[in-house]
Formats: C-alpha cells, structure tokens, sequence
C-alpha cells in the first residue's frame, strides 16, 4: 500500500465510532477544489508509511479504537488494498471507505468478501460533467452508485458544491442519481 498519513484517531470521519485515518496516495480523478493535492499529484508526494508501521499502530489500539477509515487520495487505485483491508478486519477493526466511485470492480469485490462496513462516496457532478473530474468511463461511477446502493452496507454519498464549477440546476441532477436521504451536500472551502 501507498499510505502517506495517518491520523491516529477521529471521532468524526467514521459516524458514531473512533476510528484511526489511513489517508492514501494516488486519485484516479483531479478535482479543482481538492482539500489533499499531496495524495493527488506525484510531484507533491511525500514519504509513504510502511504497512507494518500501520499494523503495529492498530494491534496496541485494538482496546481504544472500534474503526479505521480509509480515504485518500483515493483507495481503490490501491494494487493491494483487498489484502490490506483483511488483515485489518483480522484485528477486529470496523471499516469505513471513503471513495470516488472510479473503480467499481474494486469495490464490488470489497462488498462481496464482506470487508466494509460503511461507505462515503463522492458523487462530483452530474454524469454529463464528469470530464471535468475523470479521465475514465463515467459509466463506472453510475455502476459504484448501484453497487453501494443495493449493497446492504451503511453508506452515504457526498457532494461538495463549489459554485465555479456546479449549479443548483446541477445537485438537482445529482439528487436523481441517488436515493435522497443519503445524499449530502458540503460546501466548498477555499
């Protein structure tokens, strides 16, 4: 794994459970308004962590901590991050996964080998926009929005409005793509 921070404990990333943070590095998608380009752009990476660094973290943290969250950058770009998230559930951890929706058959295979147990994903735009974040077939993000919602995992999807880059007109359309009652939207900070 590419892991390039970790936040020992977070009592709001992962709802109703602390949990540590494993940020990491490398995105399938450039976001304008991106709040970690270091996880982003190669030219701004820094010193990865060792996984055995990580495990040793979580084994003395078993007792304190009930979660670990998964983001980044974005996770699913990650070669190895099946393995890895087994060897956390192996500890006992409570998973949440934080990502973009870029890459469905990851995901599906993390739903299918009962790995999460919450996902936050990122629904940037409407479909028709999506060039505007991803390089790739913005049919994977329409087959992440089905896998996650006929999953029967916790989930919530997440827009942030940035008012440069979508409309009103266009969280309309995103609300449409979703069931409405799991759909937030963040503002954007600059």
């Amino acid at each position: 794994m590419k892991i390039a921070g970790l936040q020992k404990v977070s009592v709001i990333d992962y709802p109703g459970v602390p949990a540590a943070v494993i940020f990491t590095q490398g995105c399938n998608m450039t976001c304008p308004y991106c709040h970690n380009p270091q996880l982003v752009y190669p030219r701004l990476f820094e010193t990865t962590i060792r996984d055995e660094d990580i495990f040793s973290f979580l084994k003395k943290r078993q007792n304190l901590l009930k979660g670990v969250v998964i983001t980044g950058g974005e996770p699913t770009v990650q070669k190895d991050l099946v393995e890895f998230i087994e060897k956390i559930k192996n500890l006992k951890f409570s998973i949440k996964l934080d990502t973009n929706g870029g890459t469905p058959r990851v995901l599906k295979e993390l739903i299918d080998k009962n790995l999460l147990d919450f996902i936050a994903m990122d629904i940037k735009s409407p479909l028709d926009k999506y060039n505007l974040f991803f390089k790739g077939d913005f049919e994977m993000i329409k087959q992440s929005i089905n896998i996650i919602q006929s999953s029967e995992i916790a989930h919530i999807f997440r827009t942030t409005y940035d008012t440069s880059v979508l409309s009103e007109s266009d969280l309309k359309a995103i609300k449409t793509l979703v069931t409405p009652s799991t759909h937030i939207v963040q503002q954007c900070r600059k």
